[in-house]
This record gives structure tokens, sequence and C-alpha cells, in this order.
């Protein structure tokens, strides 16, 4: 399974508005909970739920908010930059401006956490991080995407 079988180009954002977390959440969540068939109020409530665990913002200015949904039968994936940057409530600090958000099916920590990492590791590398800021459409989010995306 690569992340571009988990995502549509639907759910990709490439100028987020929001200029707060919760913002950034709803506006992460509109289009993925649409195509998971799921109430968006619902998938937020998940996210925001599992950021009073602690932040999903990982620092370099990225954020993966995620949560699991007993709703779900299979994982969904949604992309969005923002511009400006938002307080994400970052381990650095520093504001977020890429983020990717995983809404799984509540009975699969596998998958979950094998996501996590495959999205986490794609991110750590700088240049990639770097042409993902300079993507202005799903078809170049999906082009960069799909350059380093690995089968896991």
């Amino acid at each position: 399974m690569k992340i571009l079988d988990n995502i549509t180009p639907e759910c990709m954002q490439c100028d987020l508005q929001a200029r707060d977390k919760k913002g950034i959440i709803e506006e992460l969540a509109a289009p993925v909970a649409q195509a998971a068939g799921v109430k968006v109020e619902d998938m937020v409530r998940v996210l925001l739920d599992r950021e009073r665990l602690g932040s999903t913002g990982v620092g370099n200015g990225i954020g993966i908010p995620h949560g699991k949904m007993r709703e779900l039968s299979k994982l969904h994936l949604g992309f969005g930059i923002s511009r400006q940057g938002v307080d994400f409530e970052s381990i650095d600090g520093k504001p977020t401006h890429i983020f990717f958000l995983l809404a799984v099916p509540a009975d699969s920590a596998g998958l979950h956490l094998t996501m996590l990492a495959q999205i986490s590791r794609l991110l750590r590398n700088e240049e990639f991080r770097k042409r993902l800021m300079g993507c202005d459409s799903p078809r170049e989010v999906t082009q960069a995407i799909g350059e380093v995306d690995q089968e896991f």
C-alpha cells in the first residue's frame, strides 16, 4: 500500500486559509469526511480529542493530525499546505505549514502506525518538504509524492 492509494485529489488542499489549529483541522477534515462518508463534525471531534492528548505538530513545519473512527472501513488521508503557517503547538514551537490528516478504522492499529511511519519518513527529507511547499495543485502534490512513495 502507498500513500497515493489512500488519498484523492479532492482531499489535497494547496492553500489552507485557517489561522489556528481548530480551523486547520476543520478545513482538512471536510473533504476527507465527505470522501469517507462520515460527518465532518464527528471527524473533527475525533481529531481534536487526539490533539488534547498531545499535539501532532511534529516540528519542521509538519503536522500530522490523526484519529480512529468506528465508522470507517478503511484508511483515509488528507493533505494541506498553509502558506502563512499556523501555531499547531509543534514541539519546536515554529509555525506549521505542511499537513497530512490520517483517519483510520478504530481497530486498525498496525495500519495506522505503518502509514504514520511512511509519512514521517518522507517528511524527514528537507528537499521533499520544500518541493511540497512549492506545489500549487493536487496534480503537483500527486506527482511529488508519487516520485518517492514506496510500497509498505
